[in-house]
């Protein structure tokens, strides 16, 4: 491995850097479905983000861990900032003209 690569910043290394962290928890996200009214937790794998050019066309989405159902919420700026956070995948619309 290269200097570069076990060298930090100040010449601490990178297993140095993270010895006195403790585990983190898994980022959850409550939802619900409109379908069978359901309220759950769900990982950020569970979850889709898509933004799109107006805020009719960002949204997130998931399916239904109760009844199956895909479910397809709008996001406003805070929720985009809070799945995007939670390590949720995005995905960025582009429109064509």
């Amino acid at each position: 491995m290269s200097e570069s690569a076990t060298s930090g910043v100040r010449g601490m290394t990178v297993a140095s850097a993270f010895a006195g962290m403790r585990s983190v928890a898994p980022v959850v996200f409550k939802a619900g479905c409109p379908d069978c009214r359901g309220r759950f937790e769900l990982a950020a794998s569970a979850l889709r983000l898509a933004i799109g050019a107006s805020s009719r066309t960002t949204f997130y989405s998931f399916t239904c861990p109760e009844c199956g159902v895909s479910v397809r919420k709008p996001a406003g700026e805070r929720i985009v900032e809070l799945l995007t956070g939670g390590g949720v995948s995005t995905l960025r619309l582009h429109s064509t003209l």
